[in-house]
């Protein structure tokens, strides 16, 4: 009889232990495999923007403020940023258009010189001593907008190059060929072979930033060399493949330099960005031009992402399941990338679909088409801020 009860009362005790480990089990795949709705992160930077001069200012630099507190600034002005003096006036320009609120007043606008040819070892002590040249950006002559200042050959700047080197000022590279028989689907390949090779060889200490990298190529390249060598990755070569620029029509506001490439060096770029390696980080290359510019027989090349970055971003990392490591891609790796502290503060981000504004108004007049107008996103950053 006792033998019976406690048989009873072991069915009993097994049958309830069962169910309620069932149901704590469901809850906990239930929770790891519901979609997350809000997370934080650390603030985020930007490591390549182009904010324009003059007039272009008012609307630039207020997005740039509200969405990131620090942003490299490129040099390819008319005229360019030579010259530690150039660099320190354009920085005053770009803080006169920061908004009088807490959010924007955190911006750092990091300057950086233009490489040329008649650039000295004494200009580089120079930006150094400056204290607001963070680094130098090479381009070759003709490679994109208003570059045609640029490099015709490495072997022309071996002084500059020992010299930041030497101080550790990191040298940005646009990394293409500029050879007008080269496919330009293939340039930034050939600049790896003829011109990355040769200067890493040369200087394999110079800490050296590719940017916005578009192929497997370049990425590969990436992994293959030491700390020094890091890239950028924009939201455009993350989302979006040539079929998105030319098929059904040409999409001018898809058109950038270095172009979209094929949907297999998109998948690439999305693994090495995803993939939680410091030698990857954010650079959205957002590049501003009057809407009337991009839509026309012969469009300029920019992609202008800055008031919605982080969301497309965002969008990109939970395409294929990495949430969990955009901090690091747009918050951290940069900032130890360039010796900087990374930011205190944080930012919300809430799934909301919301859509993309049409325009905002550009210059005297006239208006600048946002990347994915007025398509809709699924993540914003709270405080939610994109007028102007």
């Amino acid at each position: 009889y006792d033998a019976q009860v406690f048989q009873r009362f072991n069915y009993r005790f097994l049958t309830l232990f069962f169910k309620a480990f069932s149901k704590l089990f469901e809850e906990i795949m239930s929770a790891a495999t519901a979609p997350i709705n809000t997370f934080t992160i650390t603030a985020p930077d930007d490591w390549h923007i182009h904010l324009r001069d003059g007039q272009a200012l008012a609307t630039t630099v207020p997005h740039a403020a509200a969405n990131f507190r620090r942003a490299i600034c490129m040099p390819n002005l008319v005229p360019p940023v030579k010259t530690a003096a150039d660099a320190i006036a354009y920085r005053e320009r770009i803080l006169a258009q920061v908004p009088n609120d807490s959010i924007s007043q955190q911006f750092e606008p990091l300057m950086t010189l233009y490489l040329t040819e008649s650039l000295t070892a004494e200009d580089i002590e120079a930006a150094v001593d400056s204290g607001v040249v963070k680094a130098v950006k090479l381009y070759p002559a003709g490679a994109t907008t208003n570059s045609a200042d640029g490099v015709s050959h490495i072997n022309h700047c071996t002084d500059v190059f020992a010299k930041m080197e030497a101080l550790g000022l990191p040298l940005l590279v646009h990394g293409e060929v500029t050879h007008h028989h080269i496919d330009i689907f293939d340039r930034e390949k050939r600049f790896i072979d003829e011109v990355m090779v040769n200067l890493i060889d040369k200087f394999p200490k110079l800490k050296i930033v590719f940017e916005h990298i578009t192929t497997s190529d370049a990425a590969d390249f990436v992994l293959s060399q030491g700390k020094n060598v890091a890239a950028t990755i924009t939201p455009q070569h993350l989302l979006f493949n040539r079929n998105h620029l030319l098929v059904g029509g040409i999409k001018p506001h898809f058109y950038c330099l270095p172009i979209l490439k094929r949907q297999s060096h998109q998948k690439v770029l999305l693994d090495v960005a995803t993939s939680g390696n410091p030698k990857f980080f954010i650079g959205t290359d957002s590049a501003p031009h009057a809407t009337h510019t991009k839509e026309n027989a012969c469009g300029c090349a920019g992609c202008y992402s800055a008031s919605i970055a982080l969301p497309l971003y965002a969008q990109a990392f939970e395409s294929v399941g990495k949430l969990d490591k955009l901090e690091g891609f747009t918050s951290i790796h940069g900032a130890k990338f360039y010796g900087l502290p990374i930011n205190s503060d944080k930012v919300t981000l809430v799934r909301e679909a919301w859509q993309v504004p049409e325009h905002y108004p550009y210059l005297d007049g006239k208006d600048l088409t946002p990347l994915m107008a007025g398509q809709t996103l699924d993540w914003k950053v709270m405080p939610f801020n994109l007028a102007v």
